[in-house]
């Protein structure tokens, strides 16, 4: 335990935090997807079940028809727009009630009527081939630019501006010709209606909606409590809690913003409360939330796509996603922890804390997601396990009502008839926004089909690194976040897998799999890698705190976001690639010391303060270990052991409790 003498010498901290205004005003100004049109009375409750309408339809479009997958994409976009045009307004900070402006009211039936007409024609175009007519022309330009439009409302500029450049390579550098452009990018499935419209109208829309239903469960506050019951009451306990939370939570999420939200606001106000400064709360949830998306078995549906997207078993990649994951949170876990040392703050009092008894009867919860990986594992299709796995979140939340009333447990949130369709609505709104940047991602991946530019790309990279992997890595690391500033995490991927990966497997000889892994985790760090970086600003807005150092907090602690992608690139066997058991156990154990002494580097604290040079050893040592290799672990082992020695002998001078208590 800490000496209680230290709780006095803890710096003074700001105990105000965010209103629930708060977080909406700030998730307006930087998030997209918060940026939604406001209703009311009868206006409100169509739109309510206009979106459930289409969840529903989602649902049966892939369990029961048999669609050309033209026809299918194309009906999809065409719906996903007019409902974009319905649920966003042209710019940020519009608060007219129950109003559409005319001229949007065109955008969406002209954009939809586009796709609809191919959806409705799609065999005559098909037997045209490029020899589109001029009517086919102008509605392949009007769908396009509609489809901008609807990104710019629903994601924002930065992927826009990256398909411009595709776009305007086509014209100016291939010298292409009209026709021809929109032939391949409204026509064909190398366009608009490509692999990634084609994943998001099958996998994405389903585990979107299985994960608005699993939140219905109120499976969030279930891992929020069993987090509290595990570690509530060690030194910095809420801040631990958030770590465990977070990470549980933000697998199924899908979105590092809104777990920042949903756990944030139990967590952050408890770390603040606990002697947290609000940078630092903040920036603790919101890097635990976007590292949710890299946490096995879900990845936030990521897993799944990934899968498809390499062509190995969805098992395969949840075995070797295992370890990076580990390290992230191991690496967040430790630093919460020696800044709790450092400050000398305490855990929450036991009797406050929920026990771990009590919370074992809701140990039904999980059944969906373990429902889920068995039958995917097993060979079911990823449509068909979703489509199961909510309904068993259904059948869960019904047998959360009763339970609650044979326990008489007054705080439960009954499961209703409301509570059913506000889950079909939320995963048809999420599903706009997903749906678009994957069409404009459509678009990139059509243009470096046609053209030959992914040649060019993976040419130009490699003659920029003159052959060396360690440059080509850091130009798609940067690739990868300005890519990914702003875009939801499935349609992240699908992005960076279409775009960047290519330029790594085939330019640089990387392992498939790691080239995958290395673009996703880049991708996701967007979200607290200033200055676009929205995971982190929703948590300042809940921290009351600066959301440029929350953004720079943030990004430290996900440190190892930034250094276990370039180990696996360099040695796979992180990845468990060509290795045999006993490397693997070797692996684990070296990488998780190597944290411990990163993250005890970066906070400047072990069993006492740690000066610049103990500081950089320790690093240095860090990353020797988590690198895969005997050599390296030794050398590694040996300075962590001096360090360690040496902060013994200063804390036992200053008397100091030990960091690891």
């Amino acid at each position: 335990m800490s000496d209680p003498k230290k709780v006095d010498t803890a710096p003074e901290v700001d105990y105000e935090v965010g209103t629930a205004a708060d977080v909406e005003a700030i998730m307006k100004k930087f998030d997209r997807e918060s940026n939604i049109r406001l209703y009311q009375g009868v206006p409100k409750q169509i739109v309510r079940y206009v979106l459930v309408a289409f969840s529903l339809f989602m649902v049966w479009m892939n369990m029961f028809a048999v669609w050309d997958e033209r026809i299918r994409r194309s009906a999809f976009l065409g719906m996903i727009i007019l409902l974009v045009f319905v649920v966003f307004p042209r710019k940020k900070g519009v608060s007219r009630v129950n109003y559409i402006p005319w001229y949007d009211i065109v955008l969406g039936l002209a954009g939809a009527g586009s796709f609809f007409y191919f959806t409705f024609n799609a065999d005559a175009i098909i037997k045209q081939g490029i020899r589109i007519n001029t009517l086919q022309m102008v509605l392949g330009i009007i769908g396009i630019l509609v489809l901008v439009e609807a990104c710019r409302r629903a994601v924002g500029l930065p992927i826009l501006i990256v398909a411009s450049c595709f776009v305007l390579y086509a014209f100016i550098g291939k010298g292409m010709s009209l026709q021809r452009v929109i032939y391949n990018l409204f026509y064909t499935t190398t366009g608009v209606i490509g692999t990634p419209i084609g994943v998001c109208s099958t996998y994405i829309v389903l585990f979107i909606i299985f994960g608005a239903f699993l939140e219905a469960t109120g499976i969030a506050n279930f891992f929020i409590d069993g987090a509290n019951a595990i570690a509530g009451s060690a030194s910095g306990g809420p801040a631990k809690v958030a770590v465990i939370s977070s990470a549980l939570c933000g697998m199924v999420s899908g979105s590092s913003v809104g777990n920042t939200v949903t756990t944030g606001s139990v967590t952050i106000p408890l770390m603040k409360k606990t002697g947290y400064k609000g940078e630092f709360a903040g920036a603790v949830e919101a890097a635990a939330s976007t590292g949710g998306q890299i946490m096995p078995p879900i990845m936030g549906a990521a897993a799944f796509l990934m899968a498809e997207m390499v062509g190995v078993e969805y098992s395969d990649i949840v075995v070797r996603a295992i370890l990076p994951a580990v390290l992230y949170f191991t690496g967040i876990f430790l630093m919460v922890h020696f800044e709790a040392k450092k400050l000398g703050l305490r855990g929450l009092p036991r009797e406050e804390l929920p026990k771990a008894k009590a919370l074992l009867p809701k140990i039904y919860l999980l059944i969906p997601l373990i429902a889920l990986v068995y039958m995917i594992i097993k060979g079911s299709t990823m449509a068909k396990a979703a489509i199961i796995a909510t309904l068993l979140a259904i059948a869960m939340s019904v047998v959360g009502n009763v339970v609650a009333k044979a326990t008489h447990d007054e705080a439960h949130e009954m499961f209703t008839v409301t509570r059913f369709f506000d889950a079909l609505e939320n995963g048809g709104r999420s599903t706009l926004s997903v749906a678009v940047a994957c069409g404009i991602a459509g678009i990139i991946a059509g243009v470096v089909t046609m053209t030959g530019l992914g040649q060019l790309l993976i040419s130009a990279i490699v003659s920029v690194a003159n052959g060396q992997l360690l440059i080509a890595l850091f130009l798609t690391m940067l690739t990868c976040i300005v890519l990914g500033m702003g875009v939801p995490t499935t349609a992240n991927y699908i992005i960076m897998a279409t775009t960047c990966a290519p330029i790594l497997i085939d330019g640089m000889g990387l392992d498939k799999l790691a080239a995958n892994m290395f673009v996703f985790y880049f991708g996701i760090v967007a979200d607290i890698t200033p200055p676009v970086a929205l995971a982190a600003y929703a948590g300042a807005a809940i921290a009351k705190a600066n959301p440029m150092k929350t953004g720079v907090n943030a990004s430290r602690l996900a440190i190892a976001a930034f250094i276990i992608p370039y180990i696996f690139a360099f040695n796979p066997a992180m990845l468990f690639i060509d290795t045999t058991i006993p490397e693997v156990v070797l692996i684990i154990v070296t990488s998780i010391a190597g944290m411990f002494s990163i993250s005890a580097a970066l906070e400047g604290y072990l069993r006492t303060h740690m000066n610049v040079i103990e500081r950089l050893v320790g690093i240095v040592a860090g990353l020797m270990l988590i690198y895969p290799g005997v050599a390296t672990d030794v050398i590694g082992l040996g300075a962590i052991a001096a360090i360690i020695v040496i902060q013994s002998i200063k804390a036992r001078k200053n008397n100091e409790p030990k960091a690891l208590a």
